[in-house]
């Protein structure tokens, strides 16, 4: 089981017609690692919470909230879903999809670290998401397009 207090999503993005660089959490409030019998056979569940998002300013993050982004009334929940775990000479991937505004599209998180001690799983991996494929398309060069996004996970047994 994912420890969510240990777990977090950063993301990163430009704003201001990309001059300005905005970064900002999630926080993970649950989710699982299952191991597989081949790392290829293992997937990964976890569920962010939209009314966690902060990125240190305060009334871009109730707009960002808002029905006009990402709506955490009607959509209180971020999730992404991977049922494999892919591997080539440049590393490891799992290939999953993103729920976001109820619209799911296929995302690719590059494993960036993987640790495994003691029933203790550490692992961090790395995505960039389109906010345009999510239907998130208010302030066309106000707000970046892509978000550089960084998960940073911890789950014990």
């Amino acid at each position: 089981m994912i420890d969510p207090v240990a777990s977090t999503v950063h993301f990163d993005t430009r704003a201001v017609f990309g001059l300005l660089p905005v970064r900002g959490t999630f926080t993970i409030t649950h989710g699982r690692i299952a191991v597989g019998e081949s790392p290829e056979e293992s997937s990964v569940e976890v569920a962010m919470d939209v009314a966690s998002f902060t990125s240190g300013n305060q009334q871009r993050d109730d707009h960002v909230r808002s029905s006009a982004y990402l709506d955490v009334a009607r959509h209180p929940e971020i999730t992404f879903r991977s049922q494999n775990l892919e591997r080539s000479p440049q590393g490891a991937v799992l290939p999953g999809e993103l729920t976001a505004c109820g619209v799911t599209q296929p995302v690719l998180v590059t494993i960036d670290g993987f640790a495994c001690q003691e029933g203790r799983i550490t692992a961090s991996g790395t995505a960039t998401v389109d906010r345009y494929a999510f239907g998130i398309t208010k302030a066309k060069g106000m707000t970046g397009r892509r978000l550089n996004i960084i998960v940073e996970v911890v789950a014990d047994r």
